[in-house]
């Protein structure tokens, strides 16, 4: 078995339509939480979420774009040079400037071995396909 994975993200598998690709499971990574999010310029449907009954906290990074990133009502720079850490029992949404962005998400339980969510996974279907 290899020591390594190197994929490209436009080829990983995606959900919700595209925007997010499953790229913890296409790198084989299973200590961690690892999702690529690719969001449209000015998108203002990203879902605003507190990870409270998961525990999990998140790290933001941007990888092509930026905007900002509203933590309990605050607004912050989301882009290049700036990076968010937001812990579980806060709000969070992501808020794509007019060029978009392209953020790595990395996320886990303090303490805890890390247990991916099913829709994570390879072959899954996407949450917002039609049935």
């Amino acid at each position: 078995m290899s020591g390594y994975t190197v994929k490209e993200v436009d080829g990983m598998e995606a959900i919700f339509m595209g925007a997010m690709k499953r790229a913890r499971a296409e790198l084989g990574v299973k200590s961690f939480g690892l999702q690529i999010i690719d969001l449209p310029p000015n998108f203002d449907r990203y879902p605003e979420h507190d990870h409270a009954e998961d525990g999990q906290e998140e790290v933001f990074l941007v990888m092509r774009g930026g905007g900002e990133i509203e933590v309990d009502g605050e607004r912050f720079p989301l882009d290049d040079n700036n990076v968010a850490s937001v812990q579980s029992g806060s709000m969070r949404k992501l808020l794509p400037g007019d060029q978009g962005m392209r953020v790595a998400v990395l996320g886990g339980v303090p303490g805890s071995a890390y247990e991916p969510h099913e829709r994570t996974e390879l072959g899954q279907p996407d949450p917002m396909a039609a049935s």
